[in-house]
């Protein structure tokens, strides 16, 4: 069975065409989403449209639960949080259908399935919080103690927007890297396909060049903020491309 696992679209409708064509290339049987579907990108409802009809397993993000959030928590995030992000959770609310809406909602943060004899932990964070980003520099020790708290073979995880693969202590963690807005640098949409047979695990990630000028363009159409823009663009996350803006402005 090959499994195609995304993660952190981030309503980036562009990426995630392309990531999905370049999937059914490669003829895989399912497709599973680690969530944060939503935010910063320009197409908020044609993401959570495309992954109400065709995602076999789906589990929802940190950023998914701030927007779903935003209408009871906007005059304390006016206050405490950077403007440019509580701008991203109500643009991506005010997309959404209520339809959209009620599918977020009833997504679990935790989804455990076995497959051909794996047990597979599908989860955005880690197995303590769903705002832990789990990458290759994570220590080992800290990966010891999450495969010691939990009894999967597989544990899918996202968050961090980084690819990567570890076995540690028989447990495989692995992150599929972030289809709709990479930090690593490297903006080509990034996912993983999972072979799956009984005794046997193939790991492959993948990165898909698509039209980022397209998603950057349906950006500033919209009037968001341009580090949104530069973020798909660069590949890099809000912080390090609002501090490289700063600077130039400063210049």
């Amino acid at each position: 069975m090959r499994v195609a696992v995304i993660a952190d679209i981030h309503a980036n409708w562009p990426a995630l065409r392309a990531v999905i064509a370049h999937a059914s290339r490669h003829k895989v049987h399912a497709l599973w989403n680690l969530g944060d579907s939503v935010g910063y990108g320009a197409f908020p409802e044609e993401v959570v449209a495309f992954l109400r009809e065709a995602a076999d397993l789906d589990v929802i993000g940190n950023f998914d639960l701030r927007v779903l959030d935003v209408e009871r928590q906007m005059e304390g995030w006016d206050r405490l949080t950077n403007p440019e992000r509580v701008m991203g959770f109500n643009w991506a609310y005010g997309q959404l259908s209520s339809e959209s809406r009620v599918y977020l909602r009833a997504l679990s943060q935790h989804v455990r399935v076995r497959v051909k004899g794996h047990r597979i932990l599908l989860l955005h964070g880690s197995p303590d919080s769903i705002e832990e980003g789990l990458d290759a520099e994570t220590p080992k020790k800290r990966l010891k103690e999450l495969a010691a708290a939990v009894k999967d073979d597989l544990v899918l995880c996202a968050h961090s927007h980084r690819p990567f693969a570890r076995q540690v202590k028989g447990v495989w963690f692995i992150n599929p890297g972030s289809v709709g807005r990479p930090d690593d640098g490297d903006p080509r949409a990034s996912y993983v396909i999972l072979k799956l047979k009984r005794g046997l695990l193939e790991i492959k990630h993948y990165r898909v060049a698509y039209d980022a000028e397209r998603a950057a363009r349906a950006i500033r159409q919209h009037d968001l903020p341009e580090v949104y823009a530069q973020m798909v663009l660069q590949g890099r996350n809000l912080d390090e491309v609002a501090e490289a803006l700063d600077a130039d402005e400063r210049r």
